[in-house]
């Protein structure tokens, strides 16, 4: 097997950081513990690494996730790893699978334990991570996530949990692959995803969850908003007050997308009482396919910037 160039992109989070076992608090300790990881025994690689910052993953915004995608497209490498803190990361890698306008392989990577502590995830995935991008089938993939030895695809999985080194799962659509001490293997191929050329980034759109009772009072303040995302009550639906107000929002051309507060299911238009999700689709709103609501987001962000409003309705058919 030839050996292959890996661009090795760190960007903080988890995997960088250490236990302060007697404060009981993990944190930034110094250099990046996995920064200086130059080869893998038994993987025919060898790696550039760039660190374009070190943050922990909430402080990831749509602007660090640019700089990733530039990095991305401008290397010579024949596939690349981004190490990432968990907390977002899903919501990174669907991003650049939304806009890469690359086909090399890429995977997200990052860690449920920090660097010293016990059963230490870290070197593990990243380890997994760089065997399933040197992978002949890893091409024509799209974006992927690599966690506690399970590959999945950038749409389709979430963090489930909030600690556990299982956390991410692909709950609807379950994993395209695995990693075996001989590699990777892979069961599946997700279909293609149409890509988005992003152009303008100060867009204003808030992810908002429905709840019993939900009145209209947060909905009619945001008007100024170039969209609205609702993680709405089962298949799509929202109490009558918040409902109404969805529908003003429209009516000022605010795009309005429903996605659903379950961890698992599709949305669809099947309640015509008010403020059933038919009703919400015969005013207007867009539902959102599968996507959970900050993937969502990013999605109507995406089409959005790439000044692709008027095709919202069939980009969320």
């Amino acid at each position: 097997m030839t050996e292959k160039h890996i661009l090795l992109i760190h960007t903080g989070g988890t995997i960088s950081m250490k236990e302060n076992a007697s404060a009981g608090s993990v944190g930034p300790h110094g250099g990046n513990p996995i920064a200086d990881v130059s080869e893998i025994p038994g993987v025919d690689a060898f790696f550039t690494v760039k660190e374009p910052f070190q943050i922990p993953s909430p402080h990831m915004t749509i602007s660090e996730m640019i700089i990733l995608k530039e990095l991305i497209e401008q290397t010579e490498a024949d596939g690349v790893v981004v190490t990432h803190g968990t907390d977002t990361l899903e919501e990174t890698a669907y991003f650049l699978d939304l806009t890469l306008s690359r086909s090399i392989p890429v995977v997200v990577t990052g860690a449920m334990r920090s660097s010293n502590e016990i059963g230490a995830d870290g070197l593990p995935n990243l380890i997994a991570a760089v065997k399933t991008v040197i992978h002949d089938e890893s091409v024509g993939k799209g974006v992927m996530v690599v966690m506690n030895e399970t590959i999945h695809s950038a749409r389709y999985v979430t963090k489930a949990n909030t600690g556990n080194l299982s956390a991410f799962q692909s709950l609807d659509a379950g994993p395209i692959g695995v990693v075996l001490k001989s590699g990777a293997h892979f069961y599946s191929t997700p279909a293609p995803l149409e890509t988005f050329d992003i152009r303008k980034v100060d867009l204003t759109i808030p992810v908002l969850t429905a709840y019993a009772g939900m009145d209209s009072f947060l909905l009619n303040q945001l008007s100024s908003c170039d969209g609205v995302v609702i993680e709405a009550l089962g298949q799509g639906n929202l109490p009558p007050a918040a409902a109404q107000a969805v529908r003003q929002l429209i009516k000022s051309g605010v795009p309005v997308v429903i996605a659903s507060r379950c961890a698992s299911g599709i949305v669809q238009p099947a309640y015509s009482y008010e403020g059933g999700g038919r009703t919400l689709k015969e005013a207007g709103a867009l539902f959102s396919s599968g996507l959970n609501g900050p993937k969502a987001r990013l999605k109507l962000f995406a089409a959005l910037s790439a000044g692709r409003k008027k095709d919202l309705p069939s980009l969320f058919a």
